[in-house]
């Protein structure tokens, strides 16, 4: 049903900033919830930040006030601006996309998962 892209990682000096992007096939209007993931080298993947459709935001404690989430509709375009970064938060980021079913009983989630781009924050 869509099909996401990653784009916008490298590699940074610590305090740096990094832009990404995700550009969906699909339109992501019609998706409940937006969001960015990360995982680094054995760890588990983690929820960094999302944005539902109604514009709510969530983010990871440990990114809290660093990284800004945002959605453009009309270009089919999300975005984790980032912002006094730090070695830790290297990883391979992914964009996700979440649809609820809502009319099912218990409510039903499907997700949609991009490739991942590579960040990487040196010392």
């Amino acid at each position: 049903q869509v099909q996401l892209v990653e784009s916008g990682g490298g590699l940074v000096q610590a305090g740096g900033s990094l832009r990404l992007s995700c550009a969906a096939s699909g339109t992501i209007f019609s998706m409940d919830a937006m969001g960015w993931y990360r995982q680094a080298p054995g760890k588990q993947r983690e929820s960094v930040a999302a944005i539902k459709s109604d514009s709510t935001t969530h983010y990871a404690d440990s990114v809290q006030g660093r990284f800004t989430i945002s959605r453009d509709n009309a270009k089919n375009t999300v975005h984790l601006q980032m912002n006094s970064l730090k070695p830790e938060d290297t990883a391979v980021y992914y964009c996700n996309a979440r649809r609820v079913d809502a009319t099912r009983t218990p409510i039903e989630f499907y997700d949609y998962w991009g490739q991942g781009t590579q960040v990487t924050v040196s010392s």
